[in-house]
């Protein structure tokens, strides 16, 4: 299901999405790549959260599973 979303960019935004554009895309698509990045750096953020909660963690102080 499809949904629209307003966004009224700024002169900024104008430049950033004009500057970002292939020649093949329209604003949608450029805004569509930047959502993507913005999901890849929350998930980037997760993993380092993870990765620093793990990093004392020493798995050979545990008995082998199989």
């Amino acid at each position: 299901m499809s949904k629209t979303i307003g966004f009224r960019p700024t002169d900024d935004d104008e430049r950033i999405i004009r500057e970002a554009i292939r020649d093949d895309e329209r604003t949608t698509d450029v805004i569509r790549r930047a959502l993507r990045l913005l999901d890849r750096e929350a998930w980037l953020a997760r993993a380092r959260a993870d990765a620093e909660r793990l990093a004392d963690e020493d798995l050979s102080d545990e008995a082998d599973a199989w």
